[in-house]
């Protein structure tokens, strides 16, 4: 396991505990639920597995994510503090696992905060018209941009931005009455659905949408519960702010998962039990609502004007203005204590560790803050696309917690938590399948345009690291190649996803147009404008797909460089590493790590019998603790930087190392070897001649190394030592000083 981190950092003061289990299922409800609560339900889950479907499937999802809590549950309990899964993978796996998995936990709280301001504007259309359709500035994406708007959208995040830097325990408080807004409103307009409806005028038939398999519509629901469902976890970010046991949170996630399908299944099942006159059953409406005007155009919020009238309108308007902002407010906490767990173990600076009065990290609110206003800017189509983006993010995150679940279970022989750990790794596997591979195992799971920013992060994210290598003078990335391979393979299945999707748009624009353009020819025989006609649609469907490849290629390509540079930096700072280690830092000459290193080589040639003819040579600096003494350390130092020059340069081609604070040790092969004895006799005639001169005096010993009798080099060591040893009380006179 790596070594934790500290947690302590430069920022002022700490964390507090404050959250109680009522407001840890308020900020783990709120954060999980949102707007798409109201619209995804009827738009994608109603239309693509109709209600039977979607419960089945929403159920399915439940289970799949009560493993996932466990293994939350399980890390939140051994790694108590802000991060969540970054703090997570950091303890488990090093540095380069936390934030690879911290990369993409960003851009999924970010998606999210910024999908549930810019669906304001959207259901103001609803409800008040045109109001905020004021000041167009520009269409983006086929989407009109209005100032009114953006307004509108700015304004919630800087209301959100605001109640997060307040005080703790009234925002804790304020997310419990909100939870329980929408709770309530929910429930109450889904019950009042069942005891007004009619089955004879409003049948939930069909059970699944028609045309399509019904196991495969209820997994299409399963594989979309890390979208549903992320945020649930966002408490593990403020496990360190728990004024409970963190034992107690897998109860507190179960109730949170527990309450969100449900909500899910009542908006779900509200919204088909009532629908326009006009409409033959539930199915025909849910294909039209989306071009439908006002009210008609949300399902769930007509079923509950048909049952409840005014009032239930008001109502749900309530429950989704306290999603919305609970979302908002939810998200950002989470985003804010994860940047500023960053901050604490400096992966990130600007001062994101710093916390203020009321111990909360304001200045991560107010970089969010700051990045967040402009998003409305880009338009809701683009907004659309990175939200998409959040359903591989969060499968990403929970396959990482799995393993990090799985891995502690492992290492603690926790049986029960290392089969949660592999089971939710596995299941991630499996529909993270789901999703990048849309041409073979389902039909376009995300928008196309989706796949294509998920590459553009996963590449940023190399880029990222690669910062990281250059500035990291602690030396704690680039350590775990798996992790850019990990981001390489997210890289290369989200280009193959995008190719997919592309090449699968433009042949289908290609068949209407074929479609279109011949339903208006009469003749059997095509004539020469025919002709030319499919030429041209072949080599448009052609360039489109050449376009894909070379798009995949590219990304591939700049991934695999960036990837390969990342690795060329990591080598180099390993061989100065290595140089550095191997390098004795006073004289220059080789250290004693660089002795045991090349002593294990020399035995194993002793041991292959492959060893030719060696000595070793054992020196001692006379007089040092002397020099200490009474000149000083520096002179000292000074001492032996001359004694080491003395010995190099009798000993010019044989490696020398200094192993303790006055010995070196010399390797003879080759010409010194041959040469052994008349060195020795230079070196013992040059330190008789230097006593009591002030220069170096140094005593050596030396052994050859013999065939068949030395079993390792440190017998021979042990004899030229024993050497040394003589020599050096004949020059001290017969009284050793050592």
């Amino acid at each position: 396991m790596a070594d934790k981190a500290t947690h302590q950092g430069k920022g002022k003061g700490a964390l507090q505990s404050y959250l109680s289990p009522m407001a840890a299922w308020a900020f783990s409800i709120g954060t999980s639920i949102g707007w798409g609560s109201l619209v995804i339900t009827g738009s994608t889950y109603l239309a693509e597995a109709g209600p039977m479907g979607s419960v089945l499937g929403m159920l399915v999802g439940l289970a799949i994510m009560l493993v996932i809590a466990h293994n939350y549950h399980y890390l939140m309990s051994l790694h108590a503090g802000p991060g969540g899964v970054y703090a997570y993978a950091r303890d488990v796996f090093g540095f380069d696992h936390g934030v690879l998995v911290a990369w993409f936990l960003c851009l999924t709280y970010a998606a999210i905060l910024w999908a549930n301001a810019t669906s304001l504007p959207l259901f103001a259309r609803f409800f008040v018209g045109d109001l905020f359709r004021v000041g167009k500035l520009y269409q983006l994406f086929g989407y009109d941009v209005y100032l009114g708007e953006v307004l509108l959208s700015v304004g919630a995040i800087l209301l959100a931005g605001y109640f997060c830097q307040s005080r703790k325990r009234g925002l804790s408080f304020a997310m419990v009455v909100m939870a329980l807004i929408f709770s309530v409103g929910i429930t109450i307009c889904f019950a009042g659905s069942l005891f007004g409806r009619d089955a004879a005028q409003f049948s939930f038939e069909p059970g699944f949408v028609p045309g399509s398999d019904a196991i495969s519509q209820v997994m299409h629901v399963a594989c979309m519960s890390s979208w549903a469902f992320i945020g649930f976890e966002s408490i593990s970010h403020l496990s360190g702010e728990f004024s409970f046991s963190a034992d107690r949170s897998f109860r507190v996630l179960v109730v949170a998962l527990v309450s969100t399908t449900a909500l899910y299944v009542f908006v779900t099942l509200l919204s088909v039990t009532a629908y326009p006159t006009q409409y033959g059953s539930w199915y025909e409406y849910i294909q039209a609502h989306g071009s439908a005007q006002g009210i008609e155009g949300i399902p769930a919020f007509f079923a509950a004007r048909y049952y409840l009238g005014g009032a239930g309108v008001g109502i749900l308007m309530f429950a989704l203005l306290a999603l919305i902002l609970s979302s908002l407010v939810g998200n950002m906490v989470a985003l804010s204590r994860l940047l500023y767990a960053l901050a604490k173990d400096h992966v990130v600076s600007l001062g994101l560790d710093e916390l203020n009065g009321r111990a909360i990290p304001a200045r991560a609110i107010q970089l969010i803050v700051a990045v967040s206003v402009f998003v409305p800017l880009l338009g809701r189509t683009a907004i659309g696309w990175i939200v998409d983006v959040t359903t591989l993010g969060a499968t990403f995150v929970y396959g990482f917690v799995s393993v990090c679940a799985l891995r502690e279970g492992r290492l603690r022989r926790d049986a029960r938590e290392s089969i949660s750990g592999a089971v939710g790794t596995a299941l991630m596997a499996l529909i993270g399948a789901y999703l990048m591979l849309p041409s073979l195992l389902s039909e376009g799971s995300m928008a196309t345009e989706s796949y294509f920013l998920f590459t553009v992060w996963a590449i940023l994210g190399f880029l990222f690291f690669r910062h990281l290598l250059l500035h990291d003078e602690e030396r704690r990335f680039g350590k775990s190649i798996i992790s850019w391979v990990v981001l390489l393979a997210l890289v290369l299945f989200a280009s193959l996803a995008w190719m997919g999707q592309t090449t699968g748009d433009a042949t289908g624009k290609a068949m209407e147009s074929v479609h279109e353009y011949f339903g208006n020819e009469s003749g059997a025989v095509l004539a020469d404008a025919d002709e030319e006609y499919l030429r041209q649609t072949m080599e448009t469907l052609n360039s489109s797909i050449a376009r894909g490849i070379a798009v995949m290629a590219g990304s591939f390509t700049f991934s695999l460089g960036i990837m390969l540079s990342n690795f060329a930096i990591m080598q180099r700072r390993e061989v100065e590493a290595q140089q550095i280690a191997n390098r004795d830092p006073l004289t220059g000459v080789k250290s004693k790590h660089a002795y045991v290193t090349r002593e294990a080589e020399l035995n194993e040639q002793i041991l292959g019998g492959d060893l030719g003819d060696l000595a070793v040579v054992v020196c001692d600096v006379n007089d040092l603790k002397q020099v200490n003494d009474t000149l000083g350390h520096k002179a000292g130092d000074d001492y032996i930087r001359q004694a080491c020059s003395m010995i190099c340069q009798l000993f010019k081609h044989s490696p020398v190392f200094r192993i303790g604070g006055d010995e070196f040790v010399v390797l003879l092969q080759g010409s010194d070897y041959e040469r052994r004895q008349q060195i020795m006799a230079e070196l013992q005639a040059q330190s008789q001649a230097n006593r009591g001169t002030g220069s170096p005096v140094v005593a050596a010993g030396i052994a050859e190394y013999a065939a068949g009798s030395d079993a390792r080099l440190h017998e021979v060591f042990e004899r030229a030592d024993a050497l040394m040893y003589q020599r050096k009380e004949e020059l001290k006179g017969g009284v050793s000083r050592r």
